[in-house]
């Protein structure tokens, strides 16, 4: 694995690769819900639709830039604190994202991790962690405001925030390798502020 920097970022092929194959099939996850295309709705030929191809494009610039910013921002902090960190796909949970969309409409977001290597505290390790959703709800809340200045591209920047804010709350889950444990773990009452926001503008607003 030879490093690779771009400015201050140390990354590989590797994780070039893995970021990729992971931006690609969460955002094909994405176009296949906003689409209907499921084989439990009966509308798996939908993917062949220009339509799709509309809301696959859609989704690189929405689900897959969520997706990528989140993972960057665990990158960036652990860093920054002195570890070396990189993003891998989980090939599996990719297959299983794709596979839940096609069959019955329902996507599990989880494609894959930064892998940190390096010692550091509960604090430490809780900065790590938040950046990933604080990233997901500050983009969501630019693409709200993108929407009130520029009400004609209403679909992407509506899909935008619904789909940041979806996957700011989704990580928050307190479960297995999401970032929700180990926020919960380090503070909990920014755990609760933030699922609480995440909650308001998912569910209630």
């Amino acid at each position: 694995m030879h490093p690779i920097k771009i400015s201050k970022i140390r990354t590989s092929r590797t994780e070039l690769i893995d970021i990729s194959k992971a931006w690609i099939a969460i955002s094909f996850a994405f176009a296949v819900i906003y689409t209907g295309a499921s084989l439990l709705n009966g509308s798996i030929q939908n993917i062949i639709t220009t339509r799709f191809l509309l809301f696959f494009v859609i989704a690189l610039f929405t689900a897959g830039l969520g997706f990528l910013l989140h993972e960057l921002a665990h990158k960036f902090v652990a860093q920054r604190y002195g570890c070396a960190a990189e993003f891998r796909a989980w090939d599996q949970f990719l297959y299983l994202a794709v596979g839940l969309a096609v069959l019955v409409g329902f996507i599990f977001a989880a494609p894959g991790a930064v892998m940190i290597s390096g010692m550091v505290t509960r604090k430490e390790n809780g900065h790590i962690s938040v950046a990933g959703p604080l990233t997901n709800y500050i983009l969501a809340f630019i693409f709200l405001g993108l929407l009130y200045l520029f009400p004609a591209w209403n679909l992407p920047f509506s899909i935008g925030f619904s789909i940041n804010m979806w996957l700011g709350l989704f990580n928050l889950i307190p479960f297995g390798p999401l970032d929700g444990l180990k926020i919960f773990h380090w503070n909990k009452i920014v755990w609760t502020a933030m699922a609480v926001i995440g909650i308001l503008f998912v569910f209630v607003l």
